[in-house]
């Protein structure tokens, strides 16, 4: 018989895979260390290549490696007296996590990272950054970090309010026009990027100059964004009135509302689109559609209580926006690859905890 009402589980993302990659990656990390010289990181339609690398890049490379170790002497994520940046230092490969990733840019200076934006794989490693135009949930996993050589990585929440105005200086003009760009994306450091990065590492150690300079580092961070290839995609997100920036309007707004229930017309009065554009261009930035998003957020909100709070499976369902604990045990298992309680006992044995880096 004919389904008036389709299954609401089959409108999820891509599942989140069960079995881990790190023993994929183990097994072949010999043959990858070989053909390390020759690695090319994809991003966008550009192409990446570490086969030769700027003698300053590398220096300055290493000048933060030593500063982001010098302040993060274990393991785990450091906040900062710089309330927009916070400093990462992991030791083991992990599993596969959902991970949110808002606006911001993160970067690698020591270790491997996979981030998966559905079906789309990044490798972050020394070499690269990770620019985040909007608040998109991934899948991350460590891949390679230990004791002796551990992943470092910094993470800078960038305010939009300073893309706009450092937008509004003559020599940014306009956009020829605006055009659909995933919201986020993989880059090479250069010497221009990495400058102020070390500049705003070194304030950590005069505290009194932390609220004048620190301001001041983070506005030339912007810059060189903007002024880099990658600049276009800040710009469109930032420029009011905008399509982009019109649809990250939708989404910051679902992100803030995700347990109430999700009507598209009221999300396309938000971001004052037709829900057809509105649906085509919150595809191109988050690489799911609204309610696929929605779905996420739930499903990866309940997991973190479930975690951190010990609630149950039922009682998590109900505080994300659930009506039914059994359509969310059905979508919990699709996506996360196992029923809830299963899941949570299989995470604290583990050791696993949500984090966001």
């Amino acid at each position: 018989m004919w389904n008036r009402y389709p299954d609401p589980s089959d409108s999820l993302p891509i599942p989140v895979a069960p079995y881990d990659f790190v023993q994929i990656y183990s097994r072949f990390s010999a043959i990858l260390d070989a053909q390390r010289e020759h690695f090319v990181t994809h991003a966008g339609n550009r192409k990446i290549t570490n086969k030769e690398q700027s003698p300053r890049v590398a220096e300055l490379r290493e000048e933060l490696r030593r500063n982001i170790a010098a302040h993060t002497l274990k393991a785990g994520a450091h906040a900062t007296p710089i309330l927009s940046l916070t400093l990462y230092h992991r030791t083991a490969p992990s599993a596969c996590y959902p991970a949110m990733y808002e606006p911001s840019l993160s970067v690698f200076v020591q270790g491997r990272k996979r981030i998966t934006l559905a079906g789309t794989t990044y490798l972050c490693d020394e070499s690269t950054f990770v620019l985040s135009s909007v608040d998109v949930p991934v899948v991350s996993q460590i891949v390679a970090a230990s004791e002796d050589v551990p992943l470092l990585s910094l993470h800078l929440k960038l305010d939009l309010a300073v893309v706009r105005e450092i937008l509004s200086q003559e020599e940014f003009h306009a956009p020829n026009g605006s055009f659909p760009v995933r919201g986020i994306t993989i880059g090479k450091t250069t010497v221009d990027l990495l400058k102020p990065f070390c500049r705003l590492l070194d304030i950590l150690d005069a505290p009194e100059d932390i609220p004048f300079l620190s301001n001041l580092i983070q506005r030339e961070i912007v810059y060189r964004l903007l002024r880099g290839p990658h600049g276009e995609r800040l710009r469109a997100i930032a420029t009011l009135g905008d399509q982009s920036h019109r649809t990250a309007k939708a989404i910051a707004w679902l992100r803030a509302n995700y347990t109430k229930p999700l009507r598209v017309e009221e999300l396309a009065e938000v971001a004052r689109m037709g829900m057809s554009t509105l649906h085509h261009h919150f595809r191109a930035l988050t690489a799911m559609s609204p309610l696929q998003y929605q779905k996420q957020l739930r499903l990866v909100a309940a997991r973190e209580r479930m975690l951190v709070e010990g609630i149950d499976a039922a009682s998590a369902a109900f505080e994300v926006g659930y009506e039914s604990a059994s359509q969310f045990n059905r979508e919990y298992k699709r996506f996360f690859g196992q029923p809830p309680m299963r899941d949570i006992k299989v995470r604290r044995l583990a050791g696993s905890v949500m984090v966001s880096d």
